[in-house]
């Protein structure tokens, strides 16, 4: 895939690794569109990096829509990278009761669903692209190592052991 000259979007992109990402991109010659909660860094980061700032949650399909509108404005969309996600770890059942319905949908809404979202609104824009070289772009999707390492709900702390004596 040609980066260079490429326009792409990147979500999450106000912190870690869509952070990361989007100054590889630029480095690598990307014009590039961050989207990021409106609460984010998301404008200061943009200006920070010379890019466009699309303020917008990955769950509503009208956001992605207007981050991809203006991607469009710089010229056809190759690229989109996924890395909007929330985190959120606890115990089934915990010392308060069950883990929040409220909280876990919102994680699957967020991670799953808003991936999706993305996905779908991106590839109808690549797909309607000029083939270069026998590719019209690509969509990339991250997640975290937490998926494969797990997160604690809390912190471990070491308890001394009693000491037994016979």
């Amino acid at each position: 895939m040609q980066i260079a000259g490429s326009v792409a979007v990147v979500t999450g992109a106000a912190s870690g690794l869509g952070l990361a990402t989007t100054k590889a991109l630029v480095a690598a010659g990307a014009s590039v569109v961050i989207v990021d909660l409106p609460t984010s860094d998301g404008k200061q980061v943009a200006e920070d990096l010379g890019v466009a700032f699309s303020p917008g949650d990955v769950t509503s399909e009208d956001d992605i829509a207007a981050a991809l509108d203006t991607a469009q404005e710089r010229g056809p969309l190759r690229i989109a990278v996924n890395c909007a996600g929330v985190p959120d770890a606890a115990r089934v059942v915990g010392k308060h009761g069950p883990f929040p319905l409220a909280t876990f949908r919102k994680v699957v809404e967020v991670n799953l669903i808003g991936t999706f979202n993305v996905i779908r609104l991106a590839a109808e824009r690549i797909s309607s692209t000029d083939e270069i070289d026998g590719e019209r772009g690509v969509i990339v999707n991250t997640a975290s190592i937490a998926a494969f390492d797990g997160r604690s709900a809390r912190p471990r702390t070491r308890r001394p052991r009693a000491a037994w004596s016979a």
